[in-house]
């Protein structure tokens, strides 16, 4: 099985609040990988699909999320949900 990971920052000014984790959730179920998210340095892994899981995250700008997948198109997964939140969530901020 293929896996990917990667750590990014949160960089936007209201951090991961209702919009940009509507973003995330619906470009993660775009994908077949399973895809977990976990703020950097706590143990829990969420499920990336998940919209309530994703919003009770509550990140605040200046947090690290880490990415992981695992399925036939993770790296992509990866990489495409990377650029989403390096991206500002492709929100004009």
């Amino acid at each position: 099985m293929t896996a990917a990971s990667a750590t990014v920052l949160i960089t936007h000014p209201t951090g991961l609040h209702a919009r940009p984790a509507v973003k995330l959730t619906k470009l993660a179920k775009t994908f077949e990988a399973a895809i977990r998210l976990r703020p950097d340095g706590q143990e829990t892994w969420i499920d990336a699909k998940s919209i309530v899981k994703v919003m009770g995250l509550k990140l605040r700008t200046g947090s690290r999320l880490e990415l992981a997948a695992e399925g036939s198109d993770a790296p992509d997964a990866v990489a495409q949900l990377r650029a989403l939140v390096e991206r500002n969530f492709d929100e004009d901020v």
